[in-house]
């Protein structure tokens, strides 16, 4: 039962047993608010009688006080046993899900959008949050303690119960069938709100694109179309669960009417006591008040499933495991008839193999499109090959745990990613525990005293938000920071120079010569007199193997190689006329 409620609401095993603890106290509590009925109905008995006897005045009152407290003592059990263990649980859950995006392979986020992954995180939790303290233990709560009561009435007189409970699995069933037509609604309206939240991130992201061009009025426009569509959406949905819900407890209030015409009928024909008549009557006005929230309750868990359903998908996705001892003999890369397609189907690489070996620098060129970046990212396992196998000093990448394998790697991208920290903590990521002698000494192996000491604080500046309080080509060195801090055996440098002015690719070129001595170095270039000084060129297009060699040996075969030198030596006496 724990590991279908697990499987069912996305909860860990505490949370489930927490969830079982929580019906259990809404049923005691819902059973305490029908203490009083029975009072009442003791109380009108006795003065059916010729009234209350003297002796039993001291009955009713300490009834009463029971009453009270044991209502009071319920409800705080009720109280933290729903909202103080789903608080607990929503913590558990948030964590649960960010540990285990922690351990998926890239290859997965390159298929969802970040604003998809952050509402699965943060609202569809919230969501969660008020279905497990007030949807599902109500709903389950008041099941049970409907279904108690209905035994004791159907003991009492089967007649009368029948009137009062036929109302039950008919209001039960109407809305148990709209699961399928709500789970439409809900799905579009989820597809909706995340439509919206992309355009709003993809906003933020491109504004300034938007403002060069003069286009926020039009993306503006566009934007103003989505989030409307969110409010429709969310009309369309209320209403279809409304058009259930209420009709259901249109049903249900029928109970109360048939209970009235049976008694009545029973009582006119002498086979039932005007006392139990009142009893039935006032059990069951009790009875369908938290029936008619469990109907509310019953259509909100139905529409939990979308979001049960984004949670799982991250909780059951495939992890990337392997052994966290490295066996490797020496850091050469030995791509051996690697082949692999993205999820489209799409192949990308073909039957690719090469070796790169320690202490040479093997470049990686080639057209747009032939496969460079996508080689990278498998030498470091960001994603698993389909066909043949990749080993580092012999060792199968494919069974090593990837956060082991990057131990033997420092990647230098393109795109560098910073914090809104110090210079200084920003360099440390390459190593968490280093002391600030070490990460000052990287620091300066990468040049960043040049622009460091001109801030006010030095290399203890805040940089802002990913850097924005920096150049391009100052980002790019606190990013070659972070690999001299790393030193690690292998190199990954990815297009690291490609978008900087002549000093900075200058300053740059000089750092990245004293990062690579002694290492394997796969460096991913479009530049040309960037690999002109590789020990081995190895030329992709079209997701193939189409030139290995080195530079003197491309050039001297004619090949794509020397083409694109060729193409980009004469690009380089192009001029304005």
């Amino acid at each position: 039962m724990i590991q279908k409620l697990q499987k069912t609401f996305a909860l860990s095993h505490q949370g489930a047993v927490d969830l079982i603890k929580g019906c259990i106290a809404c049923m005691f509590q819902n059973l305490s608010f029908l203490f009083p009925v029975g009072l009442l109905y003791f109380l009108v008995g006795d003065l059916f009688s010729g009234g209350i006897p003297a002796g039993k005045i001291w009955f009713y009152v300490i009834g009463c006080v029971v009453a009270v407290g044991l209502i009071l003592l319920t409800t705080w059990f009720q109280y933290n046993c729903t909202y103080f263990a789903t608080y607990i649980e929503s913590g558990v859950r948030r964590i649960t899900l960010a540990e285990r995006l922690r351990q998926l392979p890239l290859s997965y986020f390159g298929k969802k959008d970040l604003a998809d992954l952050t509402s699965t995180i943060m609202a569809d939790c919230t969501f969660l949050e008020q279905s497990f303290s007030h949807f599902i233990p109500e709903l389950f709560g008041s099941i049970a303690s409907t279904l108690l009561c209905a035994i004791a009435l159907c003991v009492y007189d089967w007649r009368m119960a029948l009137a009062a409970l036929w109302v039950f699995p008919v209001s039960f069933l109407v809305v148990a069938l709209s699961q399928k037509f709500q789970g439409k609604l809900n799905q579009k309206s989820m597809d909706a709100k995340m439509a919206c939240a992309d355009g709003i991130q993809e906003c933020i992201e491109t504004v300034r694109d938007l403002k060069a061009n003069n286009a926020e009025a039009r993306y503006l426009e566009g934007l103003d179309q989505k989030i409307k569509a969110v409010e429709r959406r969310s009309i369309f949905t209320e209403l279809g669960t409304a058009l259930f819900v209420v009709s259901a407890q249109m049903i249900l209030k029928l109970g109360i009417a048939t209970v009235a015409l049976v008694g009545g009928v029973l009582l006119t024909g002498g086979s039932l006591d005007i006392l139990t008549f009142f009893l039935f009557l006032l059990v069951v006005s009790r009875l369908y008040d938290p029936l008619q929230s469990a109907l509310q309750n019953l259509a909100a868990i139905l529409s939990t499933r979308t979001n049960i359903a984004r949670m799982n998908e991250i909780l059951e996705h495939p992890i990337q495991t392997g052994s966290q001892t490295l066996t490797n003999q020496g850091c050469d890369i030995v791509f051996d008839h690697v082949g692999f397609a993205y999820n489209t189907g799409e192949t990308v690489l073909e039957d690719v193999s090469f070796t790169a070996k320690q202490g040479q620098v093997t470049a990686l060129v080639g057209p747009s499109g032939g496969g460079k970046t996508t080689v990278s990212r498998l030498a470091a396992r960001f994603w698993d090959v389909n066909q043949g196998k990749i080993t580092v000093g012999g060792m199968d990448i494919s069974q090593i745990d990837p956060e082991a394998l990057l131990s033997l790697y420092s990647i230098v991208f393109q795109d560098v990613t910073l914090f809104d920290n110090t210079i200084l903590e920003n360099i440390r990521i390459g190593k968490k525990d280093a002391a600030d002698e070490e990460v000052l000494a990287a620091a300066k192996l990468a040049n960043c005293d040049e622009f460091a000491e001109k801030l006010p604080d030095g290399f203890y500046s805040r940089i802002g938000e990913n850097g924005c309080e920096l150049s391009g080509g100052e980002r790019q060195r606190i990013s070659i920071a972070r690999a001299f801090l790393k030193d690690a055996p292998i190199i990954l440098l990815d297009e690291a120079t490609a978008s900087l002015d002549v000093e900075n690719e200058t300053l740059i070129q000089s750092a990245l010569s004293r990062l690579i001595r002694q290492k394997t170095v796969l460096v991913i270039a479009h530049r040309m007199r960037t690999v002109a000084g590789a020990d081995q060129i190895v030329v992709l297009s079209e997701g193939r193997v189409a030139e290995q060699g080195t530079p003197q040996q491309l050039m001297a075969e004619n090949g794509i190689y020397a083409r694109m030198v060729k193409l980009q030596t004469e690009s380089q006496a192009w001029t304005i006329s």
